[in-house]
């Protein structure tokens, strides 16, 4: 399928896409906040600059989009449009996260990742229970957390 936009327009939706302040990140942001945890956002200090960075419990999280980080979902497709560049770029960056979740483990950190197939679409959870779920995660001291939708 051909695009229907020329080069030049591609590239400036694409440029104004941003990684941060996502609609996942936000929700979790905000759930979390009301629920009485407190966080550094996007510190460059650490591997990956983590979503959310909760330097007292020693925990960082980030709020994946699962498009962006190749995630096995139904909100992941593979663009019919130059598959191969996507391809690729979708395997650096699962390099890259897998990369910063060592680095951030190695040096004494524990990793949570929220799914972006858990908050929104047909296999979404509740966000009470997300929520409820990493809030758990944050007072328990457990290394790992991942929360992906209901398949």
């Amino acid at each position: 399928m051909a695009d229907i936009v020329s080069p030049e327009v591609r590239s400036r939706m694409m440029a104004g896409i941003k990684g941060v302040n996502t609609k996942p990140e936000m929700t979790l942001r905000l759930a979390l906040h009301a629920a009485g945890f407190r966080y550094r956002l996007h510190d460059r200090r650490l591997p990956g600059r983590p979503d959310m960075v909760f330097p007292r419990r020693r925990a960082a999280m980030f709020a994946h989009g699962c498009f962006w980080h190749g995630h096995d979902c139904h909100l992941f497709r593979l663009p019919a449009t130059r598959p191969e560049f996507w391809r690729e770029k979708i395997a650096r960056n699962r390099q890259r996260d897998e990369s910063a979740e060592r680095a951030l483990t190695a040096s004494g950190w524990r990793c949570g990742v929220v799914w972006e197939c858990a908050l929104r679409g047909r296999t979404a959870l509740p966000p009470g229970d997300v929520i409820a779920q990493c809030a758990a995660w944050l007072k328990s001291g457990q290394p790992r957390l991942t929360i992906r939708g209901v398949e």
